[in-house]
């Protein structure tokens, strides 16, 4: 098999495992659990295709509403789904989350809130608490996904300032019992850094996003200020009563999916090794580091001998300082390509297992050993490409763009490299 038709094959091995018609159904609560209504709630990029697979599978009366990106719905029958924007919020997602919110209004403890949980939710459910506005939001989320900060961060400082995350969603619907599934697409699978949490407790605190914002230098207007400086934005904390009848269940992560991938690179003969499902750090830097382990592979046979297949997820992180079309996966991988320099038996490919990396309806690229001669070719030069956070344009220009369409499920980064013998 090509590397690349390899590569490809991994790549949907791993969003095959992590489809909420296969992860979904056997978290669905059984008939005995529902004495009064069943209530559907959620926000992510892949909660309309929870929905459907809820919908799919619960022969009783349900009723709900969930929000999910913009090209990510499809069609559900008895649970509304709204589109909003990803990454940066906008007004319909403000307004989803607010009626959201109206909908878990009244429960009774006999109710069951079933709540679809995915990666995007934070920016998909944005409702400021008093003194926020959501052009505050905007502002802030776009100076946190330039900053650098890792994901823990920029969820911790989300949580402060938001009228559902960080618990409040799962306290407004007390006393009914509240279950939570998990799509996972943060390093370490903590359901509170999901989406921001809406339905977990948060043990952090106010000071903590103040230290945060400090630390990257993001300013904040003086409502967003004064809410974490007096500790009126505190989240809800663990042991709060509110909370005693919610639960979560994950659901799908990215250790499966790059279980799944591994299994692919068996069947076609190369032996293949997950160096870690939540690696973290700047993508640039990444990806330095994975391409001196593949080196390292390819000349030396350590630390395991080629040909094999290297797989690695997580969430890395992209410090913005040019003005090119990003994404923190080509990124890595243009970084990559660079320390490779032109290595003759190693190929690779980065993508999000969304479908959309950063801000472009591209899910990653493909990496050959004739990469780089291939830019010099046109004109391109590599270093000025990536010194302008101009991964999309520089694997666009080569062909070597992955374009996938939404995928409808998210568990995060997806990276693999092969070492031909």
């Amino acid at each position: 098999m090509a590397p690349r038709e390899l590569l490809r094959r991994m790549f949907d091995a791993a969003v095959a495992s992590a489809q909420p018609s296969l992860c979904v159904p056997p978290h669905l609560p059984a008939a005995s659990e529902v004495a009064g209504r069943l209530v559907v709630i959620g926000a992510g990029k892949a909660s309309a295709a929870m929905a459907q697979a809820v919908e799919q599978h619960w022969a009783g009366p349900l009723s709900g509403l969930v929000v999910t990106r913009y090209g990510y719905a499809v069609p559900c029958e008895r649970i509304e789904i709204v589109e909003a924007a990803h990454p940066v919020p906008d007004a319909a997602g403000e307004q989803a989350a607010r009626r959201m919110l109206a909908l878990c209004e009244g429960l009774r403890e006999d109710d069951f809130v079933l709540c679809l949980i995915s990666g995007g939710g934070s920016s998909l459910l944005p409702l400021p608490l008093p003194g926020v506005t959501l052009a505050d939001k905007q502002a802030l989320s776009r100076a946190l996904l330039q900053s650098g900060a890792t994901i823990r961060e920029m969820n911790c400082v989300r949580r402060h300032l938001s009228a559902i995350k960080g618990g409040r969603l799962a306290a407004a619907c007390h006393p009914a019992r509240v279950r939570t599934l998990l799509i996972s697409d943060v390093p370490g699978d903590d359901p509170m850094d999901i989406a921001s949490g809406p339905t977990v407790a948060d043990p952090t605190r106010c000071a903590d996003a103040l230290d945060i914002l400090q630390r990257y230098g993001i300013g904040l207007p003086a409502g967003a200020r004064a809410l974490l400086e007096t500790g009126a934005g505190e989240s809800v904390k663990p042991g709060d009563p509110r909370l005693a009848r919610a639960t979560c269940r994950l659901v799908a992560a990215p250790q499966q999916a790059l279980e799944a991938a591994a299994q692919v690179a068996r069947d076609a003969g190369y032996p293949a090794y997950i160096l870690g499902d939540a690696l973290e750090g700047e993508a640039r830097d990444m990806g330095t580091l994975l391409a001196g382990i593949a080196r390292q592979v390819a000349d030396r046979g350590q630390p395991v001998a080629g040909p094999c297949v290297l797989l690695s997820g997580g969430e890395s992180t992209v410090t913005v300082r040019g003005n090119g079309r990003g994404g923190r996966n080509v990124e890595c991988l243009l970084a990559c390509a660079l320390a490779l320099a032109g290595h003759p038996r190693i190929h690779g490919l980065a993508a999000d297992t969304d479908g959309v990396d950063g801000q472009e309806e591209i899910a990653g690229a493909w990496l050959a050993p004739d990469t780089l001669a291939r830019a010099w070719a046109l004109g391109i030069n590599p270093r000025a490409s990536l010194a302008n956070n101009d991964g999309h344009g520089f694997f666009g220009a080569l062909g070597d763009a992955l374009v996938t369409g939404p995928t409808r499920t998210n568990v995060n980064d997806f990276r693999a490299l092969i070492i031909e013998g």
